[in-house]
């Protein structure tokens, strides 16, 4: 059975608080050593710098890690090199701990050094409180290997599954682009030819050149806009009722209430919010069953033999929305602006054939995303259970 024992953080790794260099030693042309003043340059382990230093003050020797230690304190990268730190950053040097699982730890504490940085006005922390942080660790360091071996066999599967998971985005993308330009060919059910390839196939448009048989079409004319059905209801007011239907915003499910205003398959699309600018998370979707929606998500209804929902879904979402975005503190895509969004309309059967390549697509995402946050789940897991000594860990001798 591992022992584990409560250890300062100075038992198990030496601290060096960073130290800013002159400003005339700085320079983007790789002179010097690479320099980092903060945690804004962090990668997912290793930081990327951009700025090279010529008279080093302070320096992070390579296997060390590095830790944010002026807000946001905690933060963590390893380095992979020798680098220069300024005043946002000190390096911990392991020397009785293990890296990898000191790095691990930390991370899992990294709400610990939170509240230390509470008590100053400036949040920071300062080397007393790095040194004389509390660690749990086990008592032989092969242990904190074997440990820290299975958690990062659990971050190459979780990274894989990431790489997947932008492979088929980026094929997505692709994708899309050819869909909603040149459609699939009904006498061959393949992708047509690009215009230049086949102008004969191809008409002018208010959009440029489209297939022949396609129409350009307002989100108007392709949808009706139920926007007039929504209810907003406050947070106190939910949280009184039974959480049964799931209660949309404008980037998906925010709650549930006791009752639905919708039971038919629709289409959402956020009206505003950072969103709206930044698409971190899809802008358009489907949603079916019962729900209810509030005033932050316009809601469209797709006419039958004009549009069918997967493919004006897929379109809606594929549409860059910059030139009607209105307001600035709070970016918003009013209805009048939506509507008059012009697309490129593939009959009906055309359509069918274009979401169903599609949805292909996205099934494969959706089967690498529910691994992804199966896998994920398993590490924290692993983490807590790992890095509290509650599950045991043997060491062959």
């Amino acid at each position: 059975m591992s022992e584990w024992k409560e250890y300062q953080l100075s038992e198990l790794a030496d601290v060096i608080m960073g130290q800013s260099p002159p400003s005339s030693a700085y320079n983007e042309e790789n002179i010097g050593l690479p320099f980092l003043q903060g945690c804004a340059e962090f990668g997912d382990d290793y930081p990327n710098a951009r700025i090279y230093c010529t008279d080093p003050k302070k320096l992070a020797p390579a296997n060390s890690i590095l830790i944010s230690v002026r807000a946001p304190v905690g933060l963590t990268n390893k380095s992979d090199k020798e680098y220069v730190i300024g005043r946002g950053l000190a390096a911990i040097v392991p020397t009785k701990g293990d890296l990898e699982f000191l790095y691990y730890q930390l991370n899992q504490s990294k709400h610990k050094l939170d509240r230390v940085s509470q008590g100053s006005t400036f949040l920071a922390i300062n080397s007393n409180d790095l040194n004389y942080f509390l660690i749990d660790a086990p008592i032989l360091k092969n242990t904190q290997r074997k440990i820290a071996r299975i958690l990062s066999t659990a971050d190459a599967v979780i990274e894989k599954t990431q790489a997947a998971i932008a492979k088929y985005k980026a094929i997505k993308q692709g994708m899309l682009h050819d869909l909603f330009t040149c459609g699939i060919d009904p006498a061959t059910n393949k992708l047509r030819p690009i215009y230049q390839d086949a102008p004969h196939l191809y008409k002018p448009s208010k959009l440029g050149w489209i297939p022949k048989e396609w129409e350009v079409l307002s989100v108007a004319d392709v949808s009706e806009n139920l926007d007039g059905k929504r209810i907003p209801v406050k947070q106190e007011d939910r949280d009184k009722q039974a959480k049964i239907y799931p209660y949309y915003g404008a980037s998906g499910i925010i709650d549930y209430v006791d009752d639905y205003i919708f039971d038919e398959p629709l289409i959402l699309l956020g009206e505003d919010g950072e969103n709206v600018v930044s698409r971190n998370l899809p802008l358009a979707f489907k949603v079916e069953g019962k729900y209810w929606v509030n005033n932050h998500a316009h809601v469209l209804r797709p006419i039958k033999d004009i549009s069918t929902i997967e493919f004006l879904c897929e379109a809606l979402e594929f549409i860059d929305y910059s030139s009607i975005v209105s307001g600035s503190a709070q970016p918003k895509i009013t209805q009048g602006h939506l509507s008059k969004i012009l697309l490129r309309m593939p009959k009906i059967e055309e359509q069918e054939d274009i979401g169903s390549m599609i949805q292909s697509i996205n099934q494969k995402l959706q089967t690498e995303q529910s691994y992804l946050h199966k896998m994920q789940q398993i590490k924290a897991g692993l983490m807590a259970d790992l890095l509290s000594g509650k599950k045991e860990v043997t060491v062959e001798e």
